[in-house]
């Protein structure tokens, strides 16, 4: 019964490679715990590539490209925690070289986030592009820009206090907009099927109208912008008062949305 209620492709690496991840998480985790670098806006923004990182690795996994040593740390959910590693250790390396200067930490963090990620997106491509997958995917984001861009000026008319959250509360509404618009893409126009039961269930509601482009796939949208929105509004107070908690939570939710939602294009741009 659990484990349908779990996304469908989830495994476990083999024994060698789970204690490898578990152990270089609790180190990493115990060194960011000891010297607590500060976390603001920016640093927790500066997370974006390496959330699309882990979708990256993750699609490699999928097609197969990935050496067999290294695959295992490339399945789901085995991949969050190898990147979470990764980029810990990226931040503590950032935050330790540039102690003098910490305004350049974000920088850093995001460059080492780019540097690592393009070249895992350049072996995807590198397997095989797909003409239409890309052209939807490049749909979905077109689409998506202002789709985001219309739920968070209505969420932060119609509650100010959510433009507290500022560019990482902005980020979670894009993020989970743009897993919304790809996903419906992705099921109405190129035929794949959504692996989460509960976002599978919104997707095969029958008697729905069609929409343009989304199909059927917009409940499933509007109910990522409303989750979304109301979670952000939510960690509007906590994020005035518990500034780097609050960032720090929000851009896990963040990473709920965007992680997905660039699984999603890469994949539909190489397998679709």
């Amino acid at each position: 019964m659990v484990g349908g209620l779990l996304p469908a492709g989830t495994t476990l690496p083999p024994l060698p490679h789970l204690l490898v991840v578990l152990l270089a998480t609790g180190g990493v985790a115990a060194a960011l715990w000891r010297r607590r670098p500060s976390v603001t806006a920016r640093r927790v923004l500066a997370l974006a590539p390496w959330m699309a990182l882990g979708s990256a690795a993750h699609v490699l996994y999928v097609v197969d490209a990935l050496p067999s040593s290294l695959a295992p740390f490339a399945g789901s959910p085995t991949v969050y925690l190898t990147v979470g590693v990764l980029a810990g250790a990226a931040w503590l390396a950032a935050d330790a070289a540039d102690a003098v200067s910490p305004d350049r930490v974000a920088a850093t963090l995001a460059a080492a986030g780019v540097l690592l990620l393009v070249p895992v997106v350049a072996v995807a491509v590198a397997t095989g592009v797909s003409p239409s997958g890309a052209r939807w995917s490049a749909v979905a984001l077109a689409l998506t820009l202002p789709i985001a861009g219309a739920a968070w000026a209505g969420l932060t008319r119609f509650r100010p206090e959510a433009a507290a959250t500022g560019s990482v509360g902005a980020l979670a509404v894009f993020g989970h907009a743009l897993d919304g618009v790809s996903t419906a893409v992705g099921t109405t126009q190129l035929g794949f099927g959504e692996r989460t039961p509960v976002s599978r269930i919104l997707l095969e509601i029958d008697g729905l109208p069609s929409l343009p482009v989304i199909g059927e796939g917009w409940l499933f949208l509007l109910v990522k912008l409303a989750v979304a929105s109301a979670v952000v509004w939510l960690f509007a107070a906590y994020v005035r008062e518990e500034p780097a908690e609050g960032y720090l939570l929000l851009g896990f939710v963040a990473a709920m949305g965007l992680g997905p939602a660039a699984h999603n294009l890469i994949l539909f741009s190489v397998a679709a």
